[in-house]
């Protein structure tokens, strides 16, 4: 479980492709405090540490993985947005992050907004999917790239979040421009409820 308050981001610096899996290896500031089996979320994605080495640690990602984020596009040198799992005697900042991403979404606006930025995301909309939870709402919650963030503007397949310059200058948001692609999640609050209401009927 996460909070979506992203840490840092972490470096890629190795991919090594097993059969349908890939292995990911990342440098970052508390690669020290990490222990084999721990969850780490990346860009969103829950994934478990499977090897420490010099000062560096792996994780991997399976097929289904591959397939709903965009874990299999980065490439040795991206920088991937981290956030170890969530203390229970601490405060929640974020909102309640699973770290199971529900699918990509692309970026097709960005928008200055005197001092924050503004992006706009645009992804699929399928309307029994959407009967289950999956959309946003105005001033909902969403999970962008593993960033907590509070929806703006949304229509039935597309939101907009603004990003403080903090938030900008210590995650990936600093490299997604018009066209990149991002792991959303949509908020588990609203799947438990749109579920709730399907047994009621």
């Amino acid at each position: 479980m996460f909070s979506g308050i992203i840490e840092e981001y972490a470096t890629v610096v190795a991919i090594r492709h097993d059969m349908e899996n890939i292995d990911f290896t990342m440098k970052c500031s508390f690669v020290d405090e990490l222990k084999i089996d721990q969850s780490i979320s990346h860009n969103g994605v829950c994934l478990t540490v499977v090897k420490i080495e010099g000062g560096c640690y792996t994780v991997t990602a399976m097929k289904e993985t591959l397939e709903r984020s965009n874990l299999g596009t980065l490439k040795v040198g991206d920088k991937v947005n981290v956030e170890r799992s969530m203390l229970m005697n601490g405060r929640l900042d974020g909102h309640i992050v699973q770290g199971h991403v529900d699918m990509t979404a692309e970026c097709i606006e960005v928008e200055d907004a005197n001092g924050s930025t503004y992006f706009t995301f645009h992804h699929a909309f399928d309307r029994d999917m959407a009967r289950r939870g999956y959309f946003t709402v105005d001033k909902g919650s969403v999970t962008v790239n593993g960033v907590s963030l509070t929806v703006c503007n949304p229509t039935d397949d597309t939101f907009q979040v603004a990003i403080i310059p903090y938030t900008f200058e210590h995650t990936n948001f600093c490299e997604i421009s018009k066209g990149s692609i991002v792991n959303i999640e949509f908020d588990i609050l609203g799947k438990y409820i749109a579920r709730l209401q399907q047994l009621q009927a």
